[in-house]
């Protein structure tokens, strides 16, 4: 059996933390896995075990502020409550702010929206999210859509996690033409 893996060789950073939204975390997580992709689990402390919404347990491979953007080819912000606490986290917006600057993959699912809106980085992209964070995103300038994702640029967002596979094959697209 011949398996097609091409995404070998990359690697990308997802943020974790308490109260992540378990689905959007992991099914991202093990896609990329699936398609050869090595994933590193990010958090505000190394080893230290996350639980997600839904009671779904992460633990975190390094600590956010040890993380150098030009070491991954895109950051996954999965929603929940965490974003609202990481979105406060300095090196959260500069590493947001980089991978931007680089044209790197940046997906947000659901409310993970916030960390990019406080990374300053949304104005005048076409996103979309949980509607319960539509008011933030139009305010911090991005354009609104309601669809199960969006894709503009090197920007990927969906709004809940029953648009997680069409979220994936935004991100896939992405990297294919990158």
């Amino acid at each position: 059996m011949s398996v097609s893996l091409p995404l070998s060789g990359q690697k990308f950073l997802l943020f974790t933390g308490e109260d992540y939204e378990d689905l959007e975390l992991w099914y991202p997580k093990l896609r990329l896995e699936e398609a050869g992709a090595e994933t590193t689990l990010a958090g505000l402390e190394a080893g230290k075990t996350y639980l997600g919404k839904h009671g779904y347990p992460s633990v975190s491979d390094v600590t956010i502020d040890s993380i150098n953007s030009a070491d991954y080819q895109g950051v996954i912000c999965a929603g929940g409550w965490m974003p609202d606490k990481l979105r406060r986290s300095e090196k959260v917006l500069s590493l947001l702010q980089e991978f931007h600057e680089s044209g790197k993959l940046i997906a947000a699912i659901c409310h993970g929206g916030w960390m990019p809106i406080s990374a300053g980085i949304y104005s005048g992209v076409k996103v979309t999210g949980s509607p319960g964070i539509k008011d933030d995103l139009i305010n911090a300038g991005a354009i609104w859509e309601d669809a199960p994702v969006v894709v503009d640029r090197h920007f990927v967002c969906s709004r809940r996690p029953s648009d997680l596979p069409d979220f994936c094959r935004g991100i896939l697209e992405v990297l294919q033409t990158t």
